[in-house]
């Protein structure tokens, strides 16, 4: 029969168990190398004249061994394991889906580069050299991105996802919203060429990647319109005015995004519209489990 696997929260208590537990046995060592000092210094204490360099000696290791006391009694009572591991994940209750489901989606693992405009997002790497988002902050951004593009009618916006992992979830985001998308290739010059068939006018850019949909990012800067991105810890972010960090890389990361995006903005637009369930907005989604 399979051994069950742990989760994640019950790896961390027990880590944190064994190192409580390290804790408890060093500051008893501690004490039992003071005792042993002290007992030594009193034996010595009728011979002072004699042994006074080892006395000194002796007042030396004590100090050294109260000192060795004071750093386990800080250890003691530092912030806990857990909660250097995921430090506002643990305090973050009011999340717009469960903590687990971030993980599982990876929206939280960027790239082995983080770039200076994305630095403040992230809150460590792993040992294999990814960098993590800070998950509760992405939560926050989120929201706030999705603020942002309610303040935008359906046909002033365009959205924008040339990476082909995102594409199911930019139509579903598209069929939801009403905003209008475009996917795979990117018609350069339909914001700016009055000449062009194609030619539509936008309020807003909304793109999933700055790097792979740069030529809608140089139209909307070039024509002054706003831009709202999602970006990893690799993009840079100069001509965007309002970043959605997060994992763009990912098809389970986008459709998380895409669909929490278009849930919220259903909400705030107060547009009657069905949401479909995370399951159609990532393949496989009942099977996938939380990264290591």
């Amino acid at each position: 029969m399979p051994r069950k696997k742990k989760s994640e929260s019950d790896i961390l208590e027990e880590a944190e168990e064994l190192v409580e537990d390290a804790v408890k046995k060093t500051k008893k060592t501690v004490e039992k190398i003071a005792e042993k000092i002290e007992e030594t210094i009193e034996d010595l204490s009728d011979d002072k004249k004699k042994k006074s360099s080892k006395n000194s000696k002796l007042e030396e290791l004590k100090k050294k061994a109260a000192k060795l006391a004071e750093g386990v009694e800080d250890i003691d009572s530092a912030v806990s394991l857990k909660k250097k591991v995921k430090p506002e994940e643990e305090e973050k209750k009011d999340t717009l889906v469960p903590m687990e489901d971030y993980l599982k989606s990876s929206i939280h693992l960027g790239t082995r580069v983080i770039t200076p405009d994305m630095k403040k997002y992230v809150y460590r790497r792993r040992a294999d050299g990814l960098a993590v988002f800070n998950t509760a902050r992405l939560d926050d951004e989120i929201r706030a991105g999705a603020e942002y593009l309610a303040s935008f009618a359906p046909e002033d916006i365009i959205t924008v996802c040339k990476r082909e992992s995102g594409w199911k979830a930019v139509e579903l985001f598209a069929e939801v919203t009403g905003i209008r998308v475009f996917t795979k290739k990117y018609p350069s010059g339909i914001l700016t060429n009055t000449n062009l068939k194609e030619f539509t006018e936008a309020n807003l850019i909304f793109i999933c990647d700055p790097w792979i949909d740069k030529n809608a990012l140089d139209d909307a800067n070039r024509i002054k319109i706003p831009v709202l991105s999602i970006c990893d810890t690799n993009n840079y972010t100069q001509g965007i005015q309002k970043i959605i960090p997060g994992n763009n890389k990912s098809g389970k990361s986008l459709g998380m995004i895409l669909y929490l995006m278009a849930k919220l903005y259903v909400e705030k637009r107060k547009i009657k519209a069905d949401i479909p369930p995370i399951s159609e907005w990532i393949d496989d989604w009942d099977n996938l489990q939380p990264p290591k």
